[in-house]
This record gives C-alpha cells, structure tokens and sequence, in this order.
C-alpha cells in the first residue's frame, strides 16, 4: 500500500476504509514506512476528526497484532482513560484501580507512559519500584496475591516500535491515545473508559455495542476523561446513557485545583503514594473513591452509591495500599 497516495487522498480531506486504515498499521509494524510518513500521516487526524472506520481499522489491526494474553478465568475489570484531555490530573484511574482491586474486584490494568501528560500511569508505577513484564505465571500471580496486574503497553504491542519514538517526539495526543483502552491484551470483558471529548464518547459507545463486553465509557462534561466530581458527568454503558452528579455520590461539586497533578514523576508519585496511605485530602480521596465506585458498579450491578462506600472502605482500610504493596514485592522477586 503506497503511503504517497494515502498521504494525498487525506491532505484532499478525504477518509480511508477500515480495511485501508488496518492495513496502514499493519505496515507500519512492518517497517514499510519511514519516520516523516508516520509523523505526517499521524498528524492528518490531529487536524480532522478521525472516523468510525478509521477507528474501526486502527483498532482491529493492534488486537490482531498484540501479544494476547489469557486472563479470563479472572473475569476482571480495566480502568483506563484515553488521557489527553491537557487536564494534568494527578493519576486517578491508577489509583482507583487499586482501590477497586482492593475492594475485592480484579483489575487487569493496561497502561503506558504519558505522552502528552507530565505523567502517564507506567511511569508512576516504575517509579515505585513496579517492574513490568509479560509474563503470564507472573501476571495471575499479580491477579491472585494482589487482585491486579499490569498491562504494560509496549510489552504487548512491539508492533508499535516503530510509533513509540514519533509520539514522543511529537509530544501531542495521536490516535493512539484514543486507542489504548480498546487494545488492552487480556480482552478483559469488563471496562471503565473515560474520554476526552464527547464525540469520542460516541465512537465509543458504537464500537463497543459491537462486542460482548460489559462496559461503562465516561466523560466529565468539563472536559475530564474521568469522573472528575468538578462537573456532572455524561455516562454510556451497554443499555443505558445517563448524567451522573456528584450528588449521586453523596458529595459536593469540587473545584478543578483541588484535583490537580504533580507536574514531575517524582511529585505524581508522591500524590499517588500519600492518597494510598490514606494521608489525602478529602477531595483527592473521593475522586479516586467515585471513580473505583463507577469499577465496582459496573461488575456487580450495584449501584455508585453502594460502590462508593466500598471504595472508601477499601481506601481507608489501606486494603488499596496492601494491594499496592503486594505487587510492588511481587514484581521485585521477580
């Protein structure tokens, strides 16, 4: 497929099939291409909104060409954003994992270093002294002694090698971010996925109406791509669309810099490290609750509220931290 035709039928701002787009990526992995053709066709769907069949292409291609993982006797959840929303949050859906494979939910996390955010979820975690590897005796392991394990994307998709450097190079939000949490390994059957814009919200809740996942896509209506308690927010899942409100959680609507990040690796983890030990603020504390109690609803059917307690309890218990704590000792025996 000659990249220089593709190239030009975009920069015409047309659109390319799904077949097209997946075969795009599968050459990509080949090395067919070089970096300015990666860059330059990386950079068309900065400029225009990606299509359903482009996503549709993109994604298929990464499943078909990731390292599969079998995890499904542990029926678990993934929490995972697309990030690039530029809200520079301190790491929540990495905490409200935790918090959600503390309350007795198991969580098999797929994540990666930030690209366009100071701090992306890995880097937080190999901060920490998580080591990440693809191997599966060690990831059940993970599952069984800590309730969770660590996708770490580049593990299972060395097909993206060839990506990997341009993203960082570019340092914007690619498609990319907006693939991650439908590429996760394991297939997990169910997921938490928060988005940066409300169109994506909508891509979202058609591809996955297409498959058998029990899933609950999110987007705060103040921009987060998480339950962010500083706004309402839009919510999707499988058979419903609803607005949820901090109310719905038993709480006050928040101020945007009580939920701020750390703009270093080292001030990330020390956030994420102080809200595990229960040493947060309350806000901090019921950011990460609401959005472990979102996890937790949607694999029992209880409701957020109900979620929301046993979230806390699994925070303020320091089940979370224990949590944390067993696969950091884990990943160091390795």
């Amino acid at each position: 497929m000659n990249m220089k035709q593709i190239l030009n039928r975009l920069i015409n701002q047309e659109s390319i099939s799904s077949e097209e787009a997946k075969q795009v990526l599968v050459n990509i992995s080949k090395g067919d291409y070089n970096q300015s053709q990666i860059a330059s066709f990386l950079t068309v769907f900065m400029m225009r909104s990606i299509t359903i069949e482009e996503l549709f292409g993109f994604r298929d291609a990464l499943l078909e060409l990731c390292v599969h993982i079998d995890l499904e006797a542990y029926n678990a959840i993934d929490l995972c954003g697309t990030g690039g929303d530029g809200k520079d949050t301190f790491n929540i859906s990495t905490l409200a994992s935790f918090v959600t494979a503390g309350a007795g939910i198991p969580v098999a996390k797929h994540g990666n270093y930030g690209v366009s955010s100071a701090c992306g979820s890995s880097n937080v975690m190999e901060h920490l002294g998580v080591k990440f590897t693809s191997d599966k005796d060690f990831l059940k392991r993970s599952l069984d002694e800590a309730g969770i394990c660590v996708l770490h994307a580049p593990l299972f998709h060395p097909a993206m090698k060839h990506v990997a450097p341009i993203r960082r190079e570019l340092g914007i939000k690619t498609f990319f971010n907006m693939l991650g949490p439908m590429v996760n390994p394991s297939f997990p059957k169910h997921q938490m996925v928060g988005v940066f814009n409300l169109e994506l919200l909508r891509m979202y809740g058609y591809l996955y109406q297409n498959t058998n996942k029990n899933y609950t896509i999110i987007h705060a209506l103040d921009g987060f791509d998480e339950i962010s308690l500083t706004s309402p927010a839009k919510v999707v899942q499988k058979n419903s669309e609803y607005i949820l409100t901090p109310e719905d959680f038993g709480l006050e609507t928040l101020n945007q810099n009580e939920i701020h990040g750390g703009n270093t690796v080292a001030t990330s983890a020390k956030i994420f490290t102080h809200i595990l030990k229960g040493q947060g603020t309350d806000s901090q504390n019921n950011v990460v609750c609401a959005n472990a109690a979102l996890a937790i609803a949607t694999v029992t059917n209880k409701t957020v509220a109900d979620g929301f307690v046993m979230a806390k309890e699994s925070l303020m218990s320091g089940r979370a931290l224990n949590s944390f704590k067993t696969l950091v000792k884990l990943s160091n025996k390795k």
